[in-house]
């Protein structure tokens, strides 16, 4: 069993309060989870307007799958324009650990 987590650190564009800021974040987690079967939220920086930390994790039997399905929710919110991705963190652990 493997499990691979992710934690994105964004920036905001145009926000101005914690009401336009959940408009922003909402989409962006119900979108990984939709897409991807993730479990995601907003794990941080909950009571800055213009900063979001969002973290997901996901368990699969298969390490190659892992992988892929990371960099393609890495993908999904770095190309997201209404935000700009200041920093990924990645964590993979395998039966090994």
């Amino acid at each position: 069993m493997y499990v691979g987590t992710l934690s994105f650190d964004l920036l905001l564009g145009d926000v101005h309060s914690l009401k336009e800021k959940r408009s922003v974040v909402r989409p962006i987690v119900a979108e990984l989870q939709r897409k991807y079967a993730v479990s995601a939220a907003e794990v941080g920086n909950q009571d800055l307007h213009r900063r979001a930390e969002i973290g997901m994790a996901l368990v699969s039997g298969d390490a190659g799958h892992l992988t892929d399905v990371l960099e393609r929710c890495e993908r999904l919110v770095a190309g997201r324009p209404e935000v700009e991705l200041l920093a990924v963190r990645r964590r993979f652990h395998g039966d090994d650990d």
